[in-house]
């Protein structure tokens, strides 16, 4: 057994490059533990500085300055930014207060629906199991109330929290993007000066992981826009809130479709019925889906992410177990970046460790 861990040892850890991709990967699993709330501005910083990096690139390209290049996009990110707190994150907000007061009309219309379903259909649903799924419901609606008043009863520290972030994200930003140079150069100074496969691992996952994460903010927006228009010029209510719930669905590959389809088709069946409607509001959401999954999926990804389905919906409750919404966000990422390590372990062929 010892000479087994041996051998095995020995194949995958006697490159000095293996024990730096080591130590790399433990110096960052530990910060992220230990600190990762500590210094989350700075790590929010970071990921939104490595996202608007590309689009420096491109105005590069087209022979813009360092600098010009990196204040237009800085202006056009504030820009944005105010928009989503002054405009979008108000509209939205409006619209979920007014769902939340129509919560107790929607459950008692669709009591009202459950009670017909024992006379109607006696063969396969019985009185009880109708008052045992109308217990749960409104034990459901009271937890989600319940959350949402101890949430209330914490906004304070969120606001602190939301203004620190409000003042040291920007500012970072800016810093990460205009001194981009000088800061790789100080943190590389402390690598040692051999390092092949750390530089393989980065160039894998700086090409697929950039792409993916800024195609999946492109898809974000794309989609809530082109969820919006139909909803709003038909009339749907709180057309705002579900095309933001329908665009951030894309983040969970597979699992967040299936689950904002439920609020759609709910709004849609309290406010008009199963008329022509709600016919109508079904096929444009189905446009959407089709749209995104057939044509913009493709489109912004291509090749970029070469995961099978099971490796993905794997490091969806991994990583969204550790760390929430983020891990669930950065899942596909962080699998591709294991992915990244795996493939450029150095490993000393069998043939040699068995013979040492």
């Amino acid at each position: 057994m010892i000479d087994i861990l041996g051998r095995w040892f020995h194949r995958y850890f006697s490159d000095p490059q293996a024990v730096l991709l080591v130590i790399l990967l433990i110096f960052g699993v530990t910060i992220l533990m230990t600190m990762g709330e500590m210094l989350a501005p700075v790590l929010a910083s970071m990921v939104l500085a490595y996202l608007l990096e590309g689009l420096v690139n491109n105005l590069q390209y087209w022979r813009i300055r360092r600098f010009p290049a990196v204040l237009i996009v800085f202006l056009g990110f504030i820009t944005f930014l105010l928009f989503i707190i002054f405009v979008l994150t108000p509209l939205v907000y409006n619209q979920l207060s007014q769902l939340l007061q129509e919560f107790p009309t929607m459950i008692a219309h669709g009591r009202s629906i459950l009670i017909q379903l024992p006379q109607e259909y006696p063969d396969f649903i019985s009185v009880k199991q109708i008052e045992n799924l109308i217990t749960t419901i409104k034990s459901a609606v009271g937890s989600v109330g319940h959350t949402l008043v101890s949430y209330s009863l914490a906004s304070i520290p969120a606001i602190i929290t939301v203004l620190v972030y409000a003042i040291l994200v920007p500012l970072l930003i800016f810093f990460f993007l205009k001194d981009k140079k000088i800061l790789l150069k100080w943190f590389t100074n402390f690598l040692p000066q051999e390092r092949t496969a750390a530089n393989v691992v980065w160039k894998e996952v700086d090409a697929q992981m950039g792409n993916y994460i800024r195609g999946k903010v492109y898809e974000i927006f794309i989609i809530s826009v082109f969820t919006y228009i139909p909803f709003a010029l038909m009339g749907l209510n709180y057309a705002s809130l579900l095309a933001v719930l329908v665009g951030l669905s894309v983040i969970i590959p597979y699992i967040g479709a299936a689950v904002v389809t439920i609020p759609v088709i709910l709004v849609a069946y309290f406010q008009w019925g199963t008329g022509n409607d709600f016919m109508a509001v079904m096929i444009a959401y189905g446009i959407v889906q089709a749209f995104d999954g057939n044509v913009l999926v493709p489109l912004l990804f291509s090749e970029a992410v070469n995961l099978h389905p099971v490796a993905i919906i794997l490091a969806v409750l991994v990583f969204g177990g550790l760390w929430g919404f983020w891990g669930v966000f950065f899942a596909i990422p962080l699998a591709t970046l294991v992915k990244a390590l795996l493939n450029a372990w150095p490993r000393v062929p069998m043939h040699e460790a068995k013979e040492n």
